[in-house]
């Protein structure tokens, strides 16, 4: 039986997606799931994945054997910029089909495969090939991370105005409360959000990260 494939985004870069997969992975484990995590391009680093390594670490676990096997992280670029500038830094194009490929592997493999994704939806991968692209054309379900600092409500629409264009659906929205944010503006920003998603239609729900845990009840309200 193949698993499933869930798309961990954000709004920006630096967000806390690495931390969302980490976290997310750990508290599945503990309920018993089969899971694994995959970054789809890493830029920046040489050797390991970066954020593959925060992964294990905040899930409690050592590299893993697929891991070593490059299927987690199918693409690594020294240069620290967008994919698409990184690989051609390198005089490299990356292939769809070969992330593809390796998400499939891991499939085989476990029951969940939490993907996260590089930057924002319309961060290039390749000259014609936005991450918003990769996402709707394999058909996966999305989970978008944002925080409510100022800014992040632009952000934020407009991510959920992007998934709707692009066809991609939402599962859930992390609020990650990771910075020093007055009460007033986070709690505003979260209803906005909130009347956003319910004007769309959408019924994902908003889960809280603060100080590095998620709700209890994240796994539950986000059915995974």
């Amino acid at each position: 039986m193949k698993g499933s494939v869930i798309v961990i985004s954000g709004i920006d870069t630096g967000i806390g997606k690495t931390m969302v997969t980490g976290l997310l992975a750990k508290a599945l484990l503990l309920h018993g799931k089969n899971v694994i995590t995959q970054k789809i391009v890493q830029t920046g680093c040489e050797g390991i994945s970066d954020d593959i390594l925060e992964h294990r670490r905040l899930m409690g676990i050592g590299l893993q054997e697929v891991d070593r096997e490059g299927l987690t992280c199918p693409y690594l670029f020294r240069y620290p910029a967008s994919p698409h500038l990184s690989a051609r830094m390198e005089g490299a194009e990356i292939d769809v089909m070969h992330i593809r490929r390796a998400t499939l592997l891991l499939q085989k493999r476990y029951e969940l495969v939490l993907l996260e994704g590089v930057g924002g939806l319309l961060v290039p991968l390749a000259h014609d090939l936005l991450f918003a692209d990769y996402v709707r054309d394999a058909g996966y379900g999305l989970l978008l991370v944002t925080t409510p600092r100022l800014g992040s409500i632009n952000h934020t629409l407009l991510s959920i105005e992007a998934c709707l264009k692009w066809g991609i659906a939402i599962r859930g929205v992390i609020y990650n409360c990771f910075e020093n944010v007055d009460t007033l503006i986070a709690d505003d920003t979260r209803e906005v959000i909130i009347h956003s998603l319910n004007k769309t239609g959408c019924s994902a729900p908003v889960i809280d990260l603060r100080h590095g845990e998620l709700d209890p009840d994240a796994v539950a309200r986000l059915s995974l």
